[in-house]
C-alpha cells in the first residue's frame, strides 16, 4: 500500500483560513499576531509549509508528496528553506501592512522581495499549453518551489492597481491582510464570520452595559 506522508500528523496548516484574496497575503497571514507575542502560528516546519502550499492550491497532492520525500532525504536543506520561508513571510507582512496603513514600505524589505523574485524567475519558463501560453516552473523536486510562486504573487500585487485595495483587519487583536474586493471597498474585517461577528458582539455588549448604567 502506498504511504501518504501528508496524512501522518494533523497540521495547523490544514486549518488555515484563506481570506487574503491573493496568495502572498494568505501566506503572510499564516501567523496571527505579527507584532509582539504571536497569538497563533500555523507553520512549525517544512512539512507544514508543504501542507499549507497544497491547501493554497500551489502544489498538487503529487507535488506535495514528492517534496516531503525529498525533504526526508535532505532535512538540513528543508530546514534552511523553512527559515527562508518565514523570513519571506515577515517581509511580505511588513510591506503590505505598511501599504494598508498608507505608509511606504522600508527599502530593505523591498530589496528582500526583489531578491526572492529574482531567485524565482530563474526557474520560470513560458510554455504553450492547449492553445495558450502559460508561465510554468522547472525542477519539480526543488524544495523551495512554493516560494517562487509566493514571491511572484507578491510582485504582481505590489505592481498592480489592486495594491490600493490592500487592507489590514480592524479586529481587536487581528492583523491579517486582504485585498478588499467588496463593491464599495469598505470591508473592515478579514472575515465577517470571525472578526466581524466578534466586533458586533462587543458592540452589542457595550450598548447593553451603557443601557444598564442609565
Amino acid at each position: 500500500m502506498k504511504s501518504n506522508r501528508l496524512e501522518k500528523v494533523t497540521s495547523e496548516a490544514e486549518k488555515h483560513h484563506l481570506v487574503g484574496n491573493t496568495l502572498c497575503l494568505d501566506f503572510a497571514n499564516t501567523l496571527y499576531g505579527h507584532s509582539g507575542t504571536p497569538l497563533h502560528e500555523y507553520l512549525f516546519g517544512y512539512r507544514d509549509l508543504v501542507v499549507w502550499s497544497r491547501r493554497a492550491g500551489i502544489l498538487t497532492e503529487e507535488d506535495a508528496e514528492r517534496l516531503i520525500r525529498v525533504a526526508e532525504r535532505h532535512p538540513s536543506e528543508a530546514l534552511s528553506i523553512f527559515h527562508r520561508a518565514i523570513a519571506l513571510r515577515e517581509t511580505l507582512f511588513r510591506i503590505f501592512s505598511a501599504i494598508a496603513r498608507g505608509i511606504s514600505p522600508k527599502q530593505a524589505d523591498v530589496v528582500a522581495l526583489n531578491t526572492a523574485r529574482s531567485a524565482a524567475l530563474v526557474h520560470s519558463q513560458i510554455e504553450r499549453t492547449r492553445g495558450q501560453f502559460v508561465l510554468d516552473w522547472d525542477d519539480k523536486t526543488a524544495l523551495d518551489r512554493m516560494l517562487w510562486l509566493i514571491a511572484v504573487s507578491a510582485t504582481e500585487l505590489l505592481t498592480s492597481e489592486k495594491v490600493k485595495r490592500v487592507r489590514e483587519c480592524a479586529g481587536q487583536t487581528c492583523d491579517w491582510l486582504f485585498v478588499d474586493t467588496s463593491r464599495n471597498q469598505m470591508r473592515r474585517w478579514c472575515s465577517m464570520r470571525e472578526c466581524g461577528n466578534r466586533a458586533k458582539a462587543r458592540r452589542f455588549l457595550e450598548r447593553k452595559r451603557k443601557r444598564a448604567k442609565r
